[in-house]
């Protein structure tokens, strides 16, 4: 049951961060949706850190695993947002904008869960 918990907290503090983001954000006025971009970008950056740490300093503690990856990560990523976005920009004929939106989040958080796991390494 204690692992329930770790991912509730923090995919609860991921959730607060997103949203946090997202009214940061809002001010900004441009047509790809940046506030879900960061987000994706940041928590697949976070991801592979963690990710990387776990499997080297604590392979057999999965409470702060949990809390980062599943619970933190979980929360502050959002690929039912992002793929709302995208349809939205579709539907409104911006279809360069769309297919921009599915590159742009796919190559920088392929990137930057690269780049963490990497980081995490060392």
């Amino acid at each position: 049951m204690q692992t329930y918990w770790w991912v509730f907290v923090g995919g609860g503090l991921g959730s607060v961060c997103r949203y946090g983001l997202a009214q940061a954000g809002a001010a900004l006025r441009i047509e790809l949706p940046f506030a879900t971009f960061t987000a994706n970008v940041l928590s697949c950056f976070v991801l592979g850190i963690a990710s990387a740490y776990f499997l080297r300093h604590e392979p057999d503690n999965p409470s702060w695993r949990l809390f980062a990856t599943t619970g933190f990560c979980g929360g502050f990523s959002t690929f039912s947002t992002f793929t709302n976005e995208t349809m939205l920009l579709f539907q409104q004929g911006q279809a360069v904008w769309g297919l921009a939106n599915v590159l742009f989040n796919i190559v920088a958080c392929w990137g930057a869960l690269y780049v963490g796991f990497r980081l995490g390494m060392h």
